[in-house]
């Protein structure tokens, strides 16, 4: 395991041990602090019981927020080149005004 680093996790009051790359600490702590907070949150909510259950509900709310990022992400492409198709057109016409 070159350039990694060993770092120590709290999920849910358990302890993990983590493999990390040099560098990466502080994004692995943020992410595991944010997993925490949601894992909790479900928990919390008492709507689902059981350690198993509440880790595969925030996976579940986790993976569907990621793809609904990736498909909002998907549609601002889209309209920045919708834009930047407009813009251009926009500008052709103001050159052909200008020269006219």
């Amino acid at each position: 395991m070159k350039n990694q680093e060993s770092l120590s996790i709290t999920i849910l009051d358990k302890e993990y041990r983590i493999a990390c790359p040099a560098g990466e600490q502080d994004s692995l702590r943020a992410s595991a602090e944010e997993l925490n907070r949601k894992l909790n949150e479900i928990k919390n909510k008492g709507s689902v019981i059981g350690t198993e259950r509440i880790a595969i509900i925030t996976a579940l709310n986790l993976c569907h927020e990621l793809l609904n990022g990736r498909a909002m992400q998907a549609e601002h492409s889209e309209l920045n080149d919708r834009i930047d198709s407009l813009s251009e057109k926009i500008d052709s016409s103001i050159r052909e005004i200008k020269l006219s």
